[in-house]
């Protein structure tokens, strides 16, 4: 989701930005030291750096100018926050709870004048620093601040608890700051307390807005030295107050400094809970860290075992460091949101528990339904299990199905369905063996109603001209709960409420539903309502075209539509979600003039020629590279979702070997460099379709469990199963500079001419043989009208 943040071009070339690529230690086959966390921290891929557990509750990164708390061309950090999202992109995003260590004396008239209340603001007491040493690796980072003497931070992460350790080069007495008023630039703090406990523990709250301009939650947080400290003091909007114990109130200035004699080397502990105070204590010793070296073995071994998940050979240095790079994206959220006693904060503002599973919150489903979802589902089904286990509890406790869940409240943030096929493919995957008919009238509510005015949930706010006319009716001026809702974007609104209802249809279907998989089957065919036959944009006629309230076409009051105009589509236009149709590619075939039309348009769209001539030049120069440039657009946007899946549009027309010339070009924006995530990385959306591509399978159609196949980037990759079977895809020769294609392939041993292969397939364990070639005259496999699968909703 790329929402509310208006940004200049995406500068890929990374001479052009002045960002040095940074050099990643991936020799020898350790994955976890493939990694490099600055991947995405510069030209808005919104990643952090710093440590955190998988879908830790904490983590902790440095705070620089960027919303979303680090750019790697900043230089000075503010301070060291304690809870980020990766790469989503509205404003408030965290950085909570943020503590720098500092030197020079606090009082009236000192280094640090208690008199003059801008001495703590955290842009003025910010420390300059070096890249050079820094280090950014799962579940830990290292920096030199080459203000205050020098200092030396490093930050570890366990699940519900983060550890910095500051040594202090400068001799005498040192400070920590720990500033509750202040977090990620443009996160705003409505409110703040901090106590001073005892001397070597202190406790507050940070209160700030959420997501996407959501309502105020309440973050509670215990910090513990492993020393005491020998004086301390808070600050208020009004100024410093040496010997103080507290400080509490609105929004403004507010933190406590904690002096350590002697300076040395400081370690700090910090645990969070968005429950209570109790919460945040509850978790700080649940995590029995005996010191930051220990913490930092516990964290690395832990994602070792995560990212040791999937084994690849073959492909450079750079190239893995992309891939598990992509792949520790992608296994850093959705958020552990329980304490470790299981109590969690839940939608109807009570406190919960959950006994023997996690409850997870922050959800993007607009974003993670496409790639993420499907990739934790298939690598960690327990976690999987979990994640629909805690979006059916929002359900229950809130009355009604997310869309952006952040911080226990819905958001209301982007449009469409997207919880419909992210828990439909949770189903598919076997996530929700136990809770099937459950789920299923939850989301047959979600498909056919409304949720009231008195309920924060917003839903399906286009169902009523939907069920009644077959389409979302276009109103810019229609009211909303949050920051979105879809009249406002009523034509991919539409398409997207079809392709929900169409994989539901696949689940009753499943479930013995008979009447409800025909009704919505049908639902899912909805989206021909907004054909208009009669447009016509660089040769080619027929496009998807908002309708308004009563049937008429939506037509500007100045100019004449535009399928290359924003109106009516969320972060897009016709262009883009014309491929939003992959439940009925026949129907979209037709519509489109045949399949021979139908590739022309997708050669159009992808600039299909200059790919071939030169993959690297022409994604830069002919696709959508601003990574919040979606509109007035005719081009492939490879830095936004709605039109990922529209590689693979080829495969399912007859013509795999182009997308695998799409999917090599694309891959060229993925580096490894700093600015090396196209657009923002939402929660590991990109990160994850850049796993499942550089594999060779995408899941391309939801609710069907189908993986729509590539050439792979790697000559062999063994992805180890949860059930201790594996998935072998071998493809001798691949060369990820190279435009390869698919010339043949053997699933188990056994010739394929299929363009897919199923869940069920991959679950069993499999071993997928590829042979590539790079003549594309040879890459003839696949292109029967047997090969493609089936359209679930196609007529």
């Amino acid at each position: 989701m790329k929402s509310k943040v208006l940004a200049g071009a995406l500068t890929l070339a990374v001479v052009a930005t002045g960002v040095s690529p940074v050099v990643a230690e991936a020799s020898g086959g350790d994955a976890l030291d493939a990694v490099n966390t600055f991947i995405g921290t510069q030209d808005e891929g919104n990643t952090f750096p710093g440590a955190s557990a998988p879908f830790g509750m904490t983590q902790v990164s440095p705070i620089t100018s960027h919303y979303a708390g680090y750019r790697y061309t900043d230089t000075a950090i503010r301070g060291f926050g304690h809870f980020f999202l990766s790469g989503a992109g509205c404003w408030e995003q965290g950085g909570l709870v943020s503590t720098l260590p500092t030197t020079g004396e606090v009082g009236p008239g000192k280094a640090f004048d208690t008199t003059k209340p801008s001495t703590f603001d955290q842009k003025q007491y910010a420390a300059p620093f070096t890249h050079d040493g820094e280090v950014g690796k799962p579940g830990y980072y290292k920096v030199h601040l080459t203000g205050y003497g020098g200092v030396d931070v490093e930050t570890t992460a366990a699940t519900r608890a983060g550890v910095e350790r500051y040594t202090f080069t400068k001799p005498g007495d040192a400070n920590v700051f720990v500033n509750v008023g202040q977090a990620n630039d443009k996160e705003p703090v409505t409110g703040s307390s901090i106590r001073v406990v005892d001397d070597r523990t202190v406790e507050g709250t940070v209160e700030s807005q959420a997501f996407c301009g959501g309502k105020a939650y309440t973050t509670y947080f215990t910090t513990k030295f492993d020393k005491p400290f020998k004086a301390s003091g808070t600050w208020s909007p009004t100024g410093g107050t040496p010997g103080s114990k507290e400080s509490s109130g609105g929004a403004g200035l507010r933190g406590a400094w904690l002096t350590f004699a002697g300076g040395g080397q400081v370690t700090a502990t910090t645990a969070i809970s968005q429950v209570d105070a109790q919460g945040a204590r509850v978790n700080l010793a649940s995590e029995k860290i005996r010191s930051f070296d220990a913490a930092k073995d516990a964290a690395q071994r832990t994602w070792r075992h995560e990212l040791s998940t999937v084994d690849i050979k073959g492909g450079t240095t750079d190239d893995r460091t992309v891939f598990y790079t992509s792949l520790y994206h992608a296994l850093l959220q959705p958020l552990t949101a329980n304490d470790a006693d299981g109590r969690y904060y839940g939608f109807d503002k009570k406190i919960h528990r959950a006994v023997g599973w996690t409850y997870y919150d922050f959800f993007s489903l607009w974003d993670t339904y496409r790639t993420q979802n499907q990739l934790l589902a298939l690598l960690r089904p327990d976690r999987a299990k979990d994640i629909a286990k805690s979006i059916l509890a929002i359900h229950d406790q809130g009355g009604w199905l997310p869309r952006w869940a952040y911080a226990s409240q819905e958001t209301n943030t982007m449009t469409g369905d997207p919880v419909t096929p992210f828990l439909v493919d949770l189903w598919r995957f076997g996530a929700l063996s136990g809770n099937e008919l459950h789920a299923y009238q939850a989301l047959l509510q979600n498909s056919r109603e409304i949720p009231p005015a008195s309920s924060p949930f917003q839903g399906r706010s286009g169902n009523a001209s939907y069920q009644a006319d077959g389409f979302v009716q276009y109103d810019p001026d229609f009211p909303k709960k949050g920051q979105d809702t879809d009249p406002n974007h009523g034509a991919s609104a539409t398409l997207e409420y079809a392709l929900g209802d169409c994989s539901l249809s696949v689940m009753a279907a499943a479930l013995g539903k008979k009447d409800d998989a025909a009704a919505l089957a049908a639902k899912g065919r909805t989206y021909r309502t907004l054909w208009d036959e009669t447009q016509t944009d660089r040769g080619f006629t027929g496009f998807f075209r908002p309708k308004v309230a009563g049937g008429a076409w939506f037509s500007p009051a100045d100019k004449p539509y535009s399928p290359q105009s924003q109106d009516g589509f969320h972060e897009g236009t016709a262009w883009q979600y014309q491929w939003l149709v992959q439940q009925d590619v026949p129907g979209l075939e037709q519509r489109m003039g045949g399949p021979a039309a139908t590739g022309k348009r997708l050669d159009d769209f992808f600039a299909y020629d200059e790919l071939v001539k030169n993959p690297a030049t022409a994604v830069r120069e002919n696709w959508v590279v601003g990574p919040y440039d979606y509109y007035d657009q005719f081009r492939y946007n490879p830095n936004n979702e709605p039109d990922l899946h529209s590689p693979w549009m080829y495969a399912l027309t007859g013509q795999p070997a182009k997308t695998s010339t799409v999917v090599r070009a694309a891959h060229t924006l993925f580096t490894n460099a700093p600015n090396g995530v196209t657009g923002n990385d939402d929660l590991g959306t990109m990160s994850a379709w850049y796993v499942f591509s550089a594999l060779g399978l995408y899941p391309a159609v939801p609710g069907t469990g189908n993986f729509v196949l590539n050439s792979p980037r790697f000559a062999k990759s063994v992805l180890h199963l949860q059930n201790g079977r594996d998935i072998t895809i071998k493809a001798p020769g691949a060369d990820g500079s190279k435009l390869q294609y698919v010339s043949g392939l053997e699933v188990g041993s056994k010739p394929s001419d299929r363009v897919y292969v199923n869940v069920d397939q991959l679950k069993r364990g499999t071993t997928l043989d590829f042979g590539l070639t790079t003549d594309p005259a040879k890459a003839t496999w696949a292109t029967s009208p047997s090969s493609a699968p089936v359209s679930p909703c196609a007529e």
